[in-house]
């Protein structure tokens, strides 16, 4: 076992009982709300006042930290990262090195993987696929079954959505452009 848990208000605060990573035997981590939201398997870990509750689950070597929420049934795996006020929830996936950070929300039956990075005020939802090095930022929305990939940049205030896919070097100018089209 990698750590043990002592009740904090409705939640459950985890307690280090080795090193292993960046944590120290000893040192408190985030909350969760029972002992299946964090794996005891590889380096994953949740810090600060980060929470994970409901059926969500962080493995593998996923980190969750600073004021971040991870809840229902979603999954944090691999080397993904989620941090600051960030929500992952629904069944939402982050998996590979994914980012989801900022003020963003991930949430529905979404996955976002590989390099992907959601930051800012994005949302992304309702089946959406996020990869390779996209990064979907600002006040963008990604949504119905829409897929962004490859180096692809979605920000300010744009939208995609209803199935439609962006890849390549597409920036978010561009997509201005097919917003207003």
């Amino acid at each position: 076992m990698k750590y043990r848990t002592e009740p904090e208000g409705d939640m459950l605060r985890i307690i280090a009982l080795k090193n292993f990573s960046n944590v120290r035997k000893g040192d408190k981590g985030g909350l969760i709300e029972k002992e299946s939201n964090l794996s005891q398997e590889g380096d994953c870990w949740v810090y600060g006042d980060a929470c994970v509750s409901g059926n969500a689950c962080i493995s593998d070597n996923a980190k969750v930290y600073n004021n971040a929420w991870v809840y229902d049934n979603a999954k944090v795996c691999g080397n993904a990262e989620v941090y600051d006020h960030a929500r992952v929830w629904g069944n939402a996936w982050v998996y590979n090195a994914a980012c989801v950070s900022d003020n963003a929300e991930v949430y529905g039956n979404t996955h976002v993987y590989e390099n992907a990075w959601i930051c800012g005020n994005a949302k992304v939802y309702d089946n959406a696929r996020i990869s390779g090095e996209a990064q979907v930022g600002r006040n963008a929305r990604v949504y119905k079954n829409a897929s962004v990939g490859g180096s692809a940049i979605v920000g300010e205030n744009t939208c995609v959505g209803e199935g439609f896919t962006v890849c390549g070097n597409i920036t978010a100018v561009f997509m201005e452009m097919l917003k207003q089209i």
